[in-house]
């Protein structure tokens, strides 16, 4: 006899990387997959968090405030048996422990692409902005992204197409399933 919904567990994928490295566009994809095989699925992004929360700030001690807010949240949906698949550039190593630290089955999926890739791609303008001083404390130019040092998956949105990196989460998540 299969489990019912409300008892399979609830787990966060966490998404981390520079802006522009493809982290929601590769969270949408998935929340979508998932959804579809009738699982309860959460999507915690940053850049919608921040729309609700506008006070948020940009220096690291805020940063470090908003993620570990956000890691609240996705614990609390966690332990209520939802998937939280969370996008958030979450540039500092201790916050993401932190995060980690909260939650039960924790994914770090480091969604890596080089700065000059995410430089080129700039959905957003965001990395035009910063290089004009319009935007400061950008992560990558003039403030810090702390590589993660041992996240379960990295996916080189680089080198491989959002169905394939989607898959290779998929392929980990199974585990989960």
């Amino acid at each position: 006899m299969s489990k019912s919904e409300t008892e399979k567990p609830g787990f966060v994928i966490w998404l981390t990387g520079l802006s522009g490295s493809g982290k929601s566009t590769i969270a949408d994809r998935l929340a979508k997959i998932l959804s579809q095989k009738g699982r309860k699925i959460e999507r915690l992004d940053g850049d919608i968090l921040r729309g609700i929360f506008p006070n948020t700030g940009f220096d690291r001690q805020a940063r470090d405030e908003h993620i570990q807010r956000v890691g609240y949240m996705a614990s609390r949906l966690e332990h209520h048996g939802v998937i939280v698949i969370a996008s958030f550039i979450s540039p500092y190593r201790k916050a993401r422990r932190f995060v980690r630290g909260l939650c039960k089955q924790f994914i770090e999926v480091w969604v890596k692409a080089s700065l000059e890739e995410c430089k080129r791609r700039d959905v957003k303008g965001l990395y035009k902005k910063a290089t004009t001083g319009k935007i400061q404390q950008f992560t990558g130019l003039d403030d810090p992204y702390e590589e993660p040092e041992k996240p379960e998956l990295i996916i080189d949105t680089e080198h491989q197409t959002i169905e394939q990196s989607v898959s290779q989460i998929l392929d980990k998540i199974n585990l989960f399933m």
